[in-house]
């Protein structure tokens, strides 16, 4: 089979429960897309992945547009993800936008989401709408994770308070608080310069590092909360001397990091 082929290819997203045997089965929205958007028939095939372990091409067996039933033609190689695993903190931001977010960075390889409450955020939080969001957010890791051909479906989670986030940054090997007055100095520090330092201080020992990237909301982060994340261990960082709307902070920093780890193209 020629890269280019299975490169090509419709992907989905499954349940490992739907891989029976040496047969794969799509279910739901899944099925309704295979068969009325994509007209798949008996004898097409496509990509489905459980999202951890298994990639595989699927021959249709048969098409309906409730349950499409497939045959395991390959195992296919799991190399389309990033080794640094980046997670993408943004305080909530207003409207729609946690949504690009979410989209362009599964897109470029976030490994996941974390939104979380900031002071300066101007949207009003509703605990008793999180579930549907959540749900909606997640579609939208699913269907980007598909179009982008990664193995793995970043993982959306739920929305946390300012304090549980920074309680959580010791569990990463390395944090960058994204901060405007760094951006600001011609001095401050950016996030070459904070790998860099990293790296020369033990990070270079640790070959798939756990890295949490904190965007704050479009008023930006305050002083205290710079302080707190600081002295919990996040580095602050500038994203250059123009200042970035919230939606594209996230963006911009998670394809910084991952170029400096060699992962946006190249050897």
């Amino acid at each position: 089979m020629k890269d280019g082929y299975v490169d090509d290819m419709q992907r989905y997203f499954i349940a490992k429960e739907q891989f029976v045997d040496n047969e794969v089965r799509l279910l739901g929205e899944d099925a309704f897309h295979a068969v009325r958007v994509m007209r798949m028939k008996a004898g097409d095939t496509f990509i489905a992945s459980d999202g951890e372990q298994r990639v595989v091409l699927a021959s249709v067996r048969e098409a309906a547009s409730t349950e499409v039933v497939a045959d395991i033609a390959e195992e296919l190689p799991q190399n389309s993800e990033p080794r640094w695993s980046v997670t993408i903190a943004q305080s909530l931001p207003k409207g729609d936008k946690m949504e690009l977010v979410i989209q362009k960075g599964t897109e470029i390889g976030a490994y996941s989401f974390v939104p979380f409450q900031s002071e300066r955020m101007i949207v009003q939080y509703d605990g008793k709408k999180e579930a549907k969001r959540l749900e909606r957010w997640g579609k939208i890791a699913k269907e980007a994770a598909e179009q982008s051909h990664r193995c793995r479906v970043p993982a959306v989670e739920p929305v946390r308070s300012w304090r549980e986030l920074v309680k959580s940054i010791t569990s990463y090997d390395l944090v960058l608080f994204c901060y405007e007055r760094e951006g600001d100095a011609a001095e401050g520090v950016g996030i070459r310069q904070a790998l860099t330092s990293w790296r020369s201080n033990g990070g270079s020992d640790i070959s798939a590092p756990s890295v949490l990237l904190m965007v704050g909301p479009e008023g930006g982060f305050t002083e205290r909360e710079a302080d707190e994340a600081e002295a919990a261990g996040a580095i602050n960082v500038g994203l250059g001397k123009r200042i970035l709307r919230t939606e594209t902070a996230g963006i911009v920093g998670l394809t910084c990091v991952l170029y400096e780890a060699g992962e946006m193209g190249g050897v």
